[in-house]
């Protein structure tokens, strides 16, 4: 089969983004792909089809146009606005490609944090309270407690989400909010921090064959003493380094069986819920009572090819007996299927 690849490549690899709340933005590439991962994606494709490597740029839409693949295996995240997840699978629909993953409304939905926690609600999908801020709009007060976290609304990747994003006070998400405003040019949501254990479900599939992977657990004791129990951008891009890898990742999840079969039905649910469709990794985490909520969807996720690498969706395959190229051709597989392209 003719198989597109369509990818965004970083171009400052080994440049982490920047670090404080005030620091000028460098982290517009922090959910592209470093070419050690496209390079491996690649690899994996050739190996049972002709491979069209299509970099989603401006020439995206011509090279597309042009080469006209069977299927294209689809992981870019785009260049930029709120909706750039969706323009690639926009593009394909145009053209009458088939592809890999979600659709075009359900990743637009998804890279909003709020719209997301509004249809999972409508759903009755358990997700914390929040709020949205826009830029210049009159401070009203926050009235779901504290702790709170305060995160960009339309960022992956924990861009925006530092340490000290968990505020306890009004002044502090007062500061936090105005922060995000200034260094992202976007809305700012608030959310009550729950207080439990988070989880990522890796999910597989479509229909009565959707798979849920082993559960990931981000192990917060393996932070540094003092720091939040949040998977934040330190933990992502300063605490974790190649000579001192964090161990952050339990999996599978060491938990009671009601508990795993809980937060499982619950990332399924969500799931069909957004329309997700081939794969998407789901986040969870407990409150008070241990009722998991969902905290985001994920349907383009990250697949870092290093074992050694935090990557939750890899790991979670590989604990289901799943290779790097078993879980690449899945997704390939599942598509077809789908499309009916045999």
């Amino acid at each position: 089969m003719r198989l597109g690849f369509t990818f965004n490549q970083k171009t400052k690899v080994g440049s982490p983004p920047a670090q404080g709340n005030d620091a000028t933005p460098d982290d517009g590439e922090a959910e592209w792909d470093s070419p050690e991962t496209i390079a491996a994606i690649h690899r994996v494709l050739a190996e049972r089809h002709e491979v069209i490597p299509v970099e989603a740029n401006e020439d995206a839409y011509s090279r597309l146009r042009a080469a006209r693949p069977d299927l294209v295996f689809n992981v870019a995240e785009g260049r930029g606005g709120p909706n750039r997840e969706a323009l690639i699978p926009a593009m394909l629909e145009f053209l009458g490609i088939p592809y890999t993953g979600s659709d075009p409304q359900t990743l637009a939905i998804c890279l909003d944090k709020a719209r997301t926690k509004e249809v999972l609600a409508s759903h009755d999908l358990p997700t914390p309270p929040f709020r949205v801020f826009e830029a210049g709009e009159a401070w009203a007060a926050w009235e779901h407690g504290f702790p709170a976290v305060v995160k960009p609304l339309h960022e992956g990747s924990s861009m925006g989400i530092f340490d000290d994003s968990v505020v306890d006070a009004p002044p502090a998400l007062a500061e936090r909010v105005r922060s995000v405003h200034a260094r992202y040019r976007q809305p700012a949501i608030v959310e009550r921090f729950l207080p439990g254990a988070e989880f990522t479900v890796a999910l597989l599939g479509n229909g009565r064959r959707l798979e849920a992977l082993p559960i990931v657990e981000i192990d917060f004791s393996t932070l540094p003493p003092g720091a939040r129990p949040l998977y934040s951008y330190e933990a992502k891009w300063v605490w974790d380094v190649a000579d001192r890898p964090l161990r952050i990742f339990r999996c599978p999840a060491d938990l009671p069986l009601p508990l795993a079969s809980r937060i499982e039905e619950t990332a399924r649910a969500a799931f069909r819920a957004l329309r997700c469709r081939d794969w998407c990794r789901i986040d969870l985490r407990l409150d008070e009572s241990g009722t998991p909520h969902v905290l985001e969807l994920n349907p383009l996720p990250g697949i870092l090819p290093d074992p050694r690498d935090n990557s939750c969706f890899p790991k979670a395959a590989h604990a289901a007996g799943l290779t790097y190229s078993d879980l690449l051709h899945r997704v390939v597989d599942e598509a077809r299927t789908r499309y009916g392209l045999h």
